[in-house]
């Protein structure tokens, strides 16, 4: 996948997106809930409750977004690890964004890499734990519109990386910078948080939950801390289903009986958005204080991180050596495969 011979290797850095402007709230949402991933419902019914929704969401949401400058900052994000995902790979390689409920839609990064004349194409998608809901999704609407546009180049694609090296060294390093910080005010406990996901969606065979705990004990090892304190937690629970847990509001409320700071590392966030900035950053530091918890520190997501980096780097060359082994080790079979 080198420039041997000229050879044009696009890569597309799958994510969900953001809206980018706040008159953009309401149909993000939009295309969000009507996501059969996300809203299993037949097409006509989806889009019914798909407005409904994304209207009874849309005020508050957009009063997250006001606090974030009025727009995501997913796309922005993005665009800069794409920018120093080139650098590492070098001549021959471009990066393509392909977000899946607002602009750069994949529709527009198929018609850029045909446009650039591609010669093959490696699909990383920037959630490390494959999930039907993000990865499947966007893996779906890549494969039909790459069809519909009549992209040809060969494709492989990179599932997921829970516990690629690079990534699990990245945030052993900033989640031991937050530890440093949280120990002045007692043994800090580390809650690796996770977007939450309804039980459903686990019963039918999801990887997701079960490649988070892979994450979270590489990257508790990885941190070298000796009787490391840690636990796993879910946020932004929605709607009255079962949801995965235990919930950070749960964790939240232990560590104040324990009388315990709490080092808050993303672990299936690699960039700042809504629920890093907003939830973690505000609505949970909130929840700690009134719970007299000593200290409350959130490590940042990975971001441009060298090494998490160079782990995509080491991804996008070696694809096939990071398909189906998540699901391999966890002794089940791979969605995506």
């Amino acid at each position: 996948m080198s420039l041997a011979g000229g050879r044009k290797t696009a890569i597309v850095l799958f994510n969900l997106g953001g809206p980018d402007s706040l008159e953009a709230v309401q149909p993000f949402l939009f295309n969000l809930f009507n996501d059969k991933a996300i809203i299993g419902a037949p097409g006509p019914i989806r889009w019914l409750l798909a407005k409904y929704i994304s209207a009874k969401r849309a005020p508050i949401a957009r009063g997250i977004y006001q606090m974030l400058g009025g727009r995501s900052p997913l796309v922005p994000e993005t665009e800069a690890q794409a920018r120093a995902l080139e650098h590492v790979l070098g001549q021959g390689f471009r990066c393509f964004i392909a977000m899946r409920y607002w602009h750069p839609f994949t529709h527009e990064a198929v018609a850029a890499i045909k446009d650039w004349g591609a010669d093959e194409v490696v699909l990383l998608p920037l959630y490390p734990q494959f999930s039907t809901t993000t990865t499947g999704s966007s893996l779906k609407e890549w494969r039909e519109q790459a069809e519909m546009q009549g992209l040809a180049a060969p494709t492989r694609l990179a599932c997921c990386y829970p516990t690629e090296p690079g990534l699990v060294a990245a945030m052993a390093d900033l989640a031991r910078m937050g530890y440093e910080e949280a120990a002045g005010a007692g043994r800090p406990r580390i809650l690796f948080s996770a977007h939450g996901l309804p039980k459903s969606v686990i019963a039918k065979g999801d990887p997701y939950q079960a490649q988070v705990e892979l994450t979270a004990a590489a990257v508790a090892r990885a941190t070298g801390i000796q009787d490391l304190d840690w636990a796993i937690c879910y946020q932004s629970r929605v709607g009255p289903m079962e949801w995965i847990g235990p919930s950070i509001e749960a964790e939240l409320e232990r560590a104040g009986r324990d009388g315990v700071p709490v080092v808050i590392v993303p672990v299936a966030f690699v960039s700042e958005h809504s629920e890093t900035l907003v939830e973690l950053d505000i609505e949970y530091r909130h929840k700690a204080d009134q719970l007299g918890i000593p200290a409350y520190v959130r490590v940042p997501a990975l971001g441009c991180h060298p090494a998490f980096i160079r782990g995509l780097a080491d991804v996008v060359h070696r694809p096939q050596a990071f398909t189906g082994q998540a699901c391999k080790r966890l002794g089940r079979s791979c969605p995506s495969c």
